[in-house]
């Protein structure tokens, strides 16, 4: 069965700063191998993308050593407002954290965020990463400014009823929600305990039976929300020699939030189409006609991706290439798996395998 180049709109590769989770090569075999041509990476990075400068410096790092597309959103904060002008015309979309997650780019201010919102144009979409009360302040700046707000990883039951009124009232607002927010509840954190750790927290039945029950309709996007760390991060040790120490126990430092998602997206909803939770023609709309059309990316002529529909197997079939090395999703009989990537006309995936190029 052959799909689309696939786009995934919400990774952390974490370069520059975090390259012992994961970097633009490491990142993008895995992309590749998950079926995806196109990656949309964060930029809550050390130093984070908030000023014209970092941002360069990022980009210039993602074409030297991706092996797919990659496009930086840029950052907003209190202290960088007046480089978004300059921001606007290179990054890929502005990314704004309402909500405490994973490094320092919170927005906090009523202030702050209409003077964001003032600033960044209407032609490029705001996304924001906003749970529960944070949800309605996305829907009042939308409305009151009329400019394109994406919502990422919605989890909770209340959320997306919320933005599916926004949306019945004529808002431009969109949204997308992660696998881990579809495939696991509170009772998997329980169960995998520190690599569980997600920001927004994994959910309750309820609220993962409203997310399908809206991904026919309301939910514009899949998006893994791919976010490694090492193993002995999630084990709270500051080194992997700590952790060899004691890898059994749970450290005394603060766990980070999140969880790799690039190489088990596509499966999972490849096992979500097997059991008929979703159409093929869904499946493409969410992970890439829609946010091919959200992002305003372009093209990729010659580029497809080749599945087997069919294949059953105990997720991985093969060593991960995220550089972290690990999913909540190992051991999880899974149906359909990918076989080929052609990007551009040029076999990167071959048998399930990423094809490395020389010198890469």
């Amino acid at each position: 069965m052959r799909l689309p180049g696939l786009v995934d709109a919400h990774v952390h590769l974490r370069t520059p700063g975090g390259e012992h989770k994961e970097n633009f090569r490491t990142g993008s075999m895995a992309a590749l191998a998950g079926g995806f041509t196109t990656l949309l990476a964060m930029p809550n990075t050390n130093p984070p993308l908030v000023t014209a400068e970092n941002w360069s410096i990022a980009q210039q790092l993602a074409k030297s050593h991706s092996l797919c597309d990659v496009f930086l959103y840029a950052g907003g904060s209190a202290e960088h407002i007046a480089e978004l002008p300059a921001l606007f015309h290179s990054a890929i979309a502005l990314k704004l954290y309402l909500d405490q997650t994973y490094g320092p780019l919170r927005v906090q201010g009523l202030e702050t965020l209409q003077k964001i919102m003032e600033v960044w144009p209407a032609s490029k979409p705001i996304c924001l990463h906003a749970e529960q009360e944070s949800i309605a302040v996305g829907v009042a700046l939308a409305a009151l400014y009329r400019k394109p707000i994406h919502f990422c990883h919605v989890s909770r039951k209340d959320e997306i009823e919320l933005i599916a009124k926004a949306k019945a009232e004529g808002l431009p607002v969109t949204c997308e929600v992660t696998p881990h927010h579809l495939f696991l509840t509170e009772a998997d954190a329980a169960r995998l305990g520190s690599y569980a750790d997600v920001r927004p927290r994994l959910a309750s039945q309820m609220d993962v039976d409203a997310l399908w029950q809206h991904l026919g309709s309301t939910i514009d996007c899949i998006a893994s929300d791919h976010a490694p760390h090492a193993h002995w991060e999630k084990k709270g040790y500051k080194t992997e020699a700590e952790w060899r120490q004691n890898p059994e126990r749970i450290g005394p430092n603060p766990i980070p939030p999140g969880i790799p998602g690039l190489e088990s997206t596509l499966p999972l909803m490849l096992t979500a189409l097997s059991q008929k939770r979703l159409s093929l023609e869904r499946l493409v709309q969410l992970l890439h006609t829609n946010p091919m059309r959200i992002f305003h990316l372009p093209a990729q002529p010659d580029t497809w991706v080749e599945v087997d529909p069919a294949q059953s197997y105990i997720f991985p079939d093969h060593p991960l290439y995220t550089k972290c090395g690990w999913s909540p999703f190992e051991g999880m009989r899974m149906t359909g798996a990918v076989r080929q990537v052609v990007l551009r006309g040029k076999e990167v995936v071959s048998n399930g395998k990423v094809i490395d190029p020389p010198n890469s």
